[in-house]
């Protein structure tokens, strides 16, 4: 499984030349938020900027400009939709597209631009579990950074939203996760898992920016885990801080998929509420 920003990176790499569609802003309702993006190729589309009308105009003029080899004569590089009667939709906004040739020139500028805004998640551990969520998180708008004390555990070809990190102890890496991550701890033992946490519950006592720290495993676990923090000295908010088990209730399978659909859900509902 691969996103789109993959999909763009890999037909550039093939020296296939394509128009980027970029919402710039909106005003008002709207299908998509600002920073929306989509690529138009010769035969085929990556990603979607809201369907539509919207979308179907947004295409045509791409393929003009792919047909022309340049910026379709008198029509901006940004250009203004309003979204009334005019456009056969009813939403009631404005939405602004930027419109821009791209080639295989582009692949590293648009790999830092297509990436940047995406938030950050730590994924920590290389198991099975943690390959299913790195998979499923590469197609949502997140940024993983994957996390593991071992050599050798992690595939050798990532989606480009995916960065893998050898870290030894591996909750030495805490320290220089960006502000606002997400964490995620599923390592392949206990005592690390206690050890990230650890790490994580010291930070937030220090910075508080980790809005998220969930610890894969049962309720029987995080009691004992619970009960070995209390004796490190962390309070009952502290601990209250982790979310044990992870994903959103209700799902109760245990393949590693279903574990990673119920994460990324969950991460995506605390997405909403921020």
């Amino acid at each position: 499984m691969t996103g789109a920003v993959d999909e763009l990176l890999d037909r550039l790499a093939r020296g296939d030349e394509g128009v980027l569609i970029r919402v710039t802003a909106t005003q008002g309702s709207a299908p998509r938020e600002a920073g929306t993006w989509m690529a138009v190729w010769a035969d085929a589309l990556t990603a979607t900027i809201g369907g539509g009308q919207l979308e179907f105009q947004a295409i045509q003029t791409a393929r003009d400009m792919l047909e022309h080899r340049g910026p379709v004569p008198g029509h901006a590089d940004v250009r203004r939709y309003p979204l009334g009667p005019s456009l056969g939709q009813c939403c009631g906004g404005v939405v602004f597209l930027g419109f821009r040739r791209i080639g295989a020139g582009d692949i590293e500028v648009l790999r830092r631009e297509l990436t940047e805004h995406l938030r950050p998640v730590a994924l920590f551990g290389g198991g099975h579990v943690g390959a299913a969520i790195a998979r499923l998180l590469s197609t949502l708008p997140y940024a993983v950074r994957w996390i593991d004390s071992r050599d050798g555990v992690f595939p050798p070809e990532l989606p480009a939203q995916v960065h893998t990190e050898h870290s030894e102890p591996v909750q030495d890496a805490v320290a220089g996760l960006p502000a606002g991550s997400h964490v995620l701890v599923m390592s392949f033992s206990h005592a690390e898992d206690l050890d990230i946490v650890i790490a994580c519950l010291k930070r937030l006592r220090e910075r508080g920016d980790l809005p998220y720290v969930g610890l894969i495993g049962s309720r029987t676990k995080w009691a004992t885990f619970r009960h070995r923090l209390a004796a490190r000295g962390f309070t009952e908010a502290e601990m209250d801080r982790i979310t044990c088990p992870i994903g959103v209730p209700g799902i109760t399978g245990k393949e590693p998929e279903v574990i990673a659909v119920a994460v990324a859900a969950q991460l995506l509902q605390i997405r909403e509420q921020a």
